[in-house]
């Protein structure tokens, strides 16, 4: 573009105000700046204007090569895209002309997030919208990016390979395969170019792109009364082996010795923590990358969040029987069930239902809740020792111990256990409702008590 082209966009577009909405002025290379190139970038391509303001009057920029080449370095880097760059200088002064071509195929991102042209104005796209864009096209696991193949890790490639050839599912051949032509083979490279799913699985440092792309760990005394604060980061099995770590030493572990040698007891079975973090992390909402995985370990219970509900088709009831899976990043979800860590098949709630169960602990509980995901996980807060901390007599603590073992009972067993009148096992047994350790069941000769199993 020379001066007089310059001049004549100025003056058109001064003249029509906001009747191009394919040109921007920018004074100077600030967030609108970048914001107005994703925009264009994203709609129907477009020219922004560094070093004019909005009356249509040149104001100049740095006449030297070394701004100009960290404005170019700054698109390419915060942006990913390669425009067309131009310097015209008028009148002594100097501004920057930014060719933008649309982005038909991949969406564009400044900054983690995903801008629009509205008419002539740059509007930050709703989740909503994102989506609608983005389904027409491709898993956000399988959207190319522009980062250089030096960003993966070729260790982390390695280990992976390892792993899924001593569980037998990749051939042993895979160990001498060239890593370009492993990822080609696994949809993480496509034409050249790496996937969002490659940088998050195999990245140097995943959260340089993706900030949010993590996970949170906490460790509460009470709602509001934080005890400890620590962050997973990583690529994705980084991530996996620093949240489960994090989160022994949030569990509390108790002996327990049936026969002549002592058995560690968790206060959760550590295959279904290990799969609830799992599928945290493969089936979380990828296109929202505002948010992050949350796990926070009360007293009580954990409560893992990832951000995104399910996937159409799917209901909360589904996850606690046989289901479809219905796979929201195929391509992470494949490179984790190689590696060993997890099935396709949809089965990853059916094995948390399986294990608690195993250990003698409440299902763990399934919500869709503030936009997103939850597991909630029950600790076992009927055993001896929390149940004399709660101030109970021994009678009760028997009682409680017995509906355990039994999954019931009633108040002739109470009275027969305790020694007591009919009136005053019905006292204890109301305290024990009262304290919501019991729950009443039935009317008449079905009348009993059973556990009430979760506790928040």
């Amino acid at each position: 573009m020379d001066v007089d082209e310059l001049k004549k966009l100025l003056a058109d577009k001064t003249a029509k105000r906001d009747e191009l909405p394919d040109v921007e002025f920018k004074e100077s290379a600030d967030r609108t700046f970048f914001e107005s190139i994703c925009s264009l970038a994203n709609a129907w391509g477009g020219v922004v204007v560094l070093g004019v303001d909005k009356h249509g009057a040149i104001v100049g920029v740095p006449p030297t090569s070394e701004y100009l080449d960290k404005v170019t370095n700054q698109i390419v880097s915060l942006l990913s895209i390669h425009p067309k760059i131009e310097v015209v200088d008028s009148e002594g002064k100097r501004a920057v002309v930014v060719t933008v071509d649309a982005s038909p195929d991949v969406l564009i991102s400044y900054r983690g997030k995903y801008w629009e042209r509205v008419g002539a104005t740059d509007r930050r796209m709703s989740q909503a919208r994102l989506r609608e864009r983005l389904i027409r096209t491709k898993t956000w696991d399988a959207l190319p990016t522009e980062y250089p193949i030096d960003e993966i890790d070729d260790g982390a490639i390695s280990r992976f390979i390892k792993e899924a050839v001593t569980k037998e599912r990749l051939p042993r051949e895979s160990v001498s395969e060239n890593y370009e032509m492993l990822l080609e083979k696994l949809n993480l490279l496509v034409d050249g170019k790496l996937t969002n799913g490659a940088l998050l699985l195999f990245g140097k440092n995943p959260q340089k792109y993706y900030v949010n792309l993590r996970i949170r760990l906490g460790r509460f005394k009470t709602a509001t009364e934080i005890i400890d604060d620590q962050w997973a980061d990583g690529n994705v099995f980084h991530q996996l082996e620093r949240a489960l770590t994090i989160l022994q030493q949030y569990v509390s572990v108790r002996y327990r010795i049936e026969t002549i040698e002592r058995e560690d007891v968790r206060e959760y079975p550590f295959p279904a923590l290990r799969e609830a973090v799992v599928n945290a992390l493969m089936h979380r909402d990828y296109f929202n990358i505002a948010n992050f995985i949350q796990i926070n370990a009360y007293d009580d219970h954990l409560w893992i969040s990832n951000p995104g509900g399910l996937p159409d088709g799917l209901t909360v009831e589904d996850l606690k029987r046989d289901h479809k899976s219905i796979g929201r990043n195929p391509l992470i979800a494949r490179v984790l069930r190689l590696a060993g860590y997890a099935e396709e098949y949809g089965t990853g709630t059916l094995r948390m239902l399986e294990e608690m169960k195993k250990a003698g602990l409440p299902e763990p509980e399934f919500k869709e809740e503030m936009g997103g995901f939850s597991v909630y996980l029950y600790k076992d807060i009927y055993t001896e020792d929390h149940l004399n901390g709660l101030g109970l007599s021994e009678r009760q603590i028997v009682g409680v111990l017995q509906t355990k073992k039994h999954g019931r009972i009633t108040n002739k067993k109470y009275r027969e256990l305790a020694g007591l009148s009919d009136e005053g096992a019905r006292t204890d047994l109301s305290d024990l409702v009262r304290r919501g350790l019991l729950e009443p069941r039935g009317k008449g000769r079905n009348a009993h008590y059973v556990l009430v199993r979760r506790q928040s």
